[in-house]
């Protein structure tokens, strides 16, 4: 728990609890003890996520949802403990969410690919409103 701690971001937002990463250091090993105690019983509920709005460049707004200091605790000891299960299982192919990877990574093995293979396109289509028609005319 000290080194999920310890990889948190401590410069981040409270969450709705307000509890910032230095109010948490205050009674820290008794705070990560007992957050250890609470998900090995199974009793850790993460609390509700504070909700706040950033403008975006068009002129809207996204929605952020602001865990609190101890969930991110939390979310970094169970992120640290499934890489260690499963991080040997995933392919050389998979970039998504994984340690020392990135998109730009996934992008210039996709070029490699392309390049090595003689394929000089790409088709790139939005299907969110064509699965009724394509579930239709399937039947």
């Amino acid at each position: 728990m000290m080194e999920a701690y310890q990889l948190t971001r401590k410069d981040g937002a409270p969450g709705i609890d307000g509890v910032t990463a230095a109010d948490y250091e205050v009674n820290l090993e008794a705070n990560l003890l007992d957050l250890l105690e609470r998900i090995k019983s199974g009793r850790y509920r993460a609390p509700p996520v504070r909700r706040a709005y950033i403008p975006k460049a068009d002129g809207s707004q996204r929605m952020l949802g602001i865990p609190t200091f101890e969930d991110k605790v939390a979310q970094r000891a169970v992120t640290m403990a499934l890489e260690a299960i499963y991080e040997q299982d995933f392919l050389p192919c998979s970039y998504g969410f994984r340690p020392g990877r990135s998109a730009h990574q996934a992008l210039r093995t996709l070029q490699n690919v392309l390049w090595a293979k003689r394929l000089y396109w790409v088709l790139d289509i939005d299907i969110r409103r064509a699965s009724c028609k394509i579930l239709t005319n399937s039947i």
